[in-house]
């Protein structure tokens, strides 16, 4: 009897151990990269949109490479969210305030996906907070609509490219 009372505890704490390495081999990332402008002469202290910026998931691809399908997908999460000024390569951040990037598809509301309510000075790349906000039905799509609003804290003299790279983490169900 002492014996399977010892082994209860055990049992229990191996299921936990293998739950957690099932899921670490049903979770994989989605990386993607788009290019976004920001035009000279924008409005100072307003957050104001940009142009918005039409993204091709690929998603049934993705996820058959990774063994699944869009149907066993069960939980996709921004994990990391940077911008990077590519061109002019002189320029830094100094211009931008605040920065929120929004998602969308034709048939899903306008969500929250990342933002930096304060945008450190003298830097080419920033890291922007994810919102936590589940996209299942985004990155399920055939694309999403990716919205930036910025507030310009000075003058911009001439066009600035920023490439966006994202990384969402997803988890899939087994087969």
């Amino acid at each position: 009897m002492k014996k399977i009372l010892f082994y209860i505890p055990l049992l229990f704490v191996l299921a936990a151990v293998g739950c957690k390495k099932i899921d670490k081999l049903l979770t994989f990332y989605i990386e993607d990269s788009q290019n976004i402008k920001v035009s000279g002469g924008f409005p100072l202290g307003q957050l104001v949109p940009l142009t918005p910026l039409t993204v091709p998931t690929r998603s049934d691809e993705k996820f058959s490479n990774e063994g699944t399908r869009a149907d066993l997908v069960k939980n996709v999460s921004l994990n990391r969210l940077t911008l990077t000024i590519t061109d002019p390569s002189s320029e830094n951040f100094d211009f931008l305030r605040r920065i929120e990037i929004y998602i969308s598809t034709d048939s899903n509301d306008q969500i929250l996906l990342a933002s930096l309510p304060q945008v450190p000075q003298g830097v080419k790349t920033i890291t922007l907070n994810p919102s936590n906000a589940v996209l299942d039905k985004y990155i399920k799509a055939k694309n999403y609509t990716l919205t930036t609003k910025a507030e310009i804290g000075k003058p911009i003299s001439s066009d600035i490219t920023l490439r966006c790279d994202t990384r969402f983490k997803v988890t899939a169900d087994p087969l």
